[in-house]
């Protein structure tokens, strides 16, 4: 939901300065209960896109939410959440004729949400790129995961009745699943020559990358916290990582020395990870 609107603000159909529709109105628009209309308005109100959210009157667009949009993009853009940063930074990337997108992550979640806003302004009759190629590098099903895990941990030979594990699996051939068929639908409905691949790592990446166009390189690390979830009607405590809200930094190619050499080695690390100990990835559903 907020992803939708911070796309709304980023779009101008919500101008700055503009009242936003009651709680109750977007509760029924999203079909969603009001206390997830109020955590994505106060997420957006974090972004100092939204200003006097309060229960008992509708929140207003803040007056310079393009110049905080247009922040997000910018070279010397400050470090943003995944969810905040990434967007703004792929829908550019997506302006070239050549879209070149590779990337390290857990579960591919915020890729996802993140390619569908370009993907969205195609589909609305925007600029189109000739060709879009997508490589990805998830980890391998068989391994032991450093996390998500119980916080009780599960001992050799229970890996197949770990609910956090079966939990994480599902999410990320989930999301592989749709971030592939998104894309691919380009192929059919644009004639964009589209490819997508992935491959699975022998080890639970510390942190996440993107690598966009040659030209960019987006860095977060995975933060690990205590919480606890409900998974198949039982409530657990986990060590997990938010990668949504992990905080991205951007390097830019020809921005100076360091940020040069830290994309050049970026993609380097990306490809010798590709090119030697990954293996074949299959979006097959959970089990084990």
């Amino acid at each position: 939901m907020a992803d939708e609107l911070r796309a709304r603000i980023r779009s101008g159909q919500l101008q700055p300065g503009q009242r936003m529709p009651t709680q109750a109105k977007l509760a029924d628009e999203f079909g969603v209960e009001r206390g997830a209309v109020r955590q994505a308005l106060d997420i957006l109100k974090a972004e100092r896109l939204l200003t006097n959210v309060t229960k008992g009157s509708p929140a207003t667009v803040a007056v310079d939410a393009a110049e905080v949009m247009h922040s997000f993009a910018g070279a010397e853009a400050a470090p943003m959440p995944t969810t905040v940063a990434l967007g703004p930074r792929i829908t550019s990337a997506f302006s070239a004729p050549q879209v070149e997108i590779d990337a390290i992550c857990l579960t591919s979640i915020s890729l996802t949400l993140a390619i569908g806003e370009p993907l969205r302004y195609i589909h609305a009759g925007g600029p189109k790129p000739a060709r879009v190629n997508v490589r990805v590098l998830l980890p391998s099903r068989h391994i032991d995961l450093a996390f998500p895990v119980p916080v009780e941990g599960v001992s050799a030979g229970q890996e197949a009745i770990n609910p956090v594990r079966r939990q994480w699996l599902a999410q990320r051939n989930a999301q592989g699943q749709v971030l592939r068929h998104n894309l691919l639908a380009l192929r059919s409905t644009h004639g964009i020559d589209v490819s997508v691949s992935f491959r699975a790592l022998p080890f639970t990446p510390p942190v996440k990358l993107y690598l966009l166009n040659g030209s960019e390189a987006l860095f977060a690390y995975y933060t690990l916290t205590r919480r606890g979830a409900e998974i198949d009607h039982e409530y657990l405590e986990m060590y997990d990582a938010q990668g949504t809200q992990s905080m991205l930094f951007a390097f830019q190619q020809g921005a100076g020395l360091r940020d040069t050499t830290f994309v050049e080695q970026s993609h380097l690390w990306f490809n010798a990870l590709w090119e030697t100990i990954s293996s074949p990835l299959e979006l097959a559903p959970p089990g084990f």
